[in-house]
């Protein structure tokens, strides 16, 4: 199928406008609920996700989109512009009120991440794939020698990571999160094994190349986008790219330990 052609900036504009508007109504229904607990992360869940494919069914009509809160419609397959979201990253984060949630929104064009944005309300922060905006911490040494990790997974090879990069591991709660983390110079890297998925993975991924970083699977492969399976079996490393060599190497015939 033959998509329309291209909005160009006006993708990375979108998805930014999207993933703070989407932020903002998540962060009033928290203060504004009666709700708790799982009832206030269902809420939450069906309240981003129901906005932001309104949004993206008016802004771009003609466009496929694969949100973790919808059906997956399989025409996604055969479009070459599909547009990833994950309208809450860290639900549980977000019902325990902490700051470590995101609203993930990123375009992908024949399997890449070629525009992103990754919200972090809570924090009142905002990340976009805006190369030209993109900072990066110049000096390694300035970065605090530790590795992040998932609270509910962490990698059973996490240790072995740390130590070949004599960093300290700590436990956050989104991918989003996470990945903004490395992007922020709060970390040297971002590790995780097999299972999660590609809304997880899509709008941190298209930040934090775009900041410079190294993103891969564990086995140091390029992570492509809107695939039949959307699971991402083989992990996801998100790093300073002079942390790469450490790093695979103390990956290297890690086997069953990736999932």
């Amino acid at each position: 199928m033959t998509n329309p052609a291209p909005f160009a900036n006006d993708d990375l504009a979108l998805a930014c406008r999207l993933a703070r508007e989407a932020g903002e109504r998540l962060l009033s229904l928290q203060r504004q609920s009666a709700l708790v607990a799982k009832a206030l992360g269902d809420e939450a869940d069906r309240l981003a996700n129901e906005y932001l494919l309104a949004e993206l069914a008016r802004e771009r009509a003609h466009d496929a989109v694969l949100s973790e809160e919808a059906i997956d419609n399989r025409k996604r397959l055969s479009q070459s512009r599909v547009w990833i979201i994950d309208p809450l990253d860290g639900t549980r984060e977000f019902r325990e009120l902490r700051d470590d949630w995101a609203v993930h929104v990123a375009l992908a064009e024949a399997g890449v991440v070629t525009h992103a944005a990754v919200a972090m309300p809570a924090r009142g922060e905002l990340f976009a794939s805006e190369t030209s905006a993109a900072r990066r911490v110049q000096d390694t040494l300035q970065v605090p020698r530790r590795v992040v990790i998932s609270r509910s997974r962490p990698p059973a090879f996490a240790e072995r990571v740390a130590a070949a990069l004599g960093a300290s591991l700590v436990q956050v709660g989104s991918a989003g999160a996470k990945a903004m983390m490395v992007v922020r110079g709060d970390v040297l890297a971002y590790i995780h094994s097999g299972g999660m998925n590609e809304w997880d993975a899509a709008a941190p991924v298209g930040v934090a190349l775009a900041h410079g970083l190294h993103v891969s699977t564990l086995a140091n492969q390029p992570i492509r986008f809107n695939q039949s399976d959307v699971v991402l079996h083989e992990g996801l490393v998100v790093c300073r790219t002079e942390c790469v060599a450490a790093i695979m190497g103390a990956l290297t015939d890690i086997g069953s330990e990736r999932n």
